[in-house]
């Protein structure tokens, strides 16, 4: 991610991931009838985007591939974190307005 936001970036980055996985994992909820599954799946994506490590490589060489992972994690400024927390809100929000829709008779498909 890049480390030098402005301000105007930053929160546009912020509504942005919010509103991308909020509309994500709303459409898996819809489809797939599984509330959660984009909060649970959310943590591995993101730790897939940030890596520049191979996702057979955490099976070939897992010592390696998991100390780059733990190395790109520490690197992550303030402003990385806030837009990934924004994301994983989303797709959080989106388990609770499915859960609130269905209590409300709302089927869905």
């Amino acid at each position: 991610m890049n480390s030098s936001f402005t301000i105007v970036q930053l929160i546009i980055s912020i509504l942005l991931f919010y509103v991308m996985f909020f509309g994500i994992g709303f459409l898996l909820n819809m489809l797939l009838r599984m509330t959660w599954l984009m909060a649970v799946v959310y943590p591995v994506v993101i730790l897939l985007v940030i890596d520049d490590v191979g996702v057979f490589d955490y099976f070939t060489a897992p010592g390696e591939s998991f100390s780059m992972l733990g190395e790109t994690i520490r690197s992550l400024t303030g402003s990385d974190i806030a837009v990934l927390t924004a994301g994983f809100l989303g797709a959080v929000t989106s388990g609770i307005v499915m859960k609130i829709l269905r209590k409300m008779g709302y089927q869905m498909f």
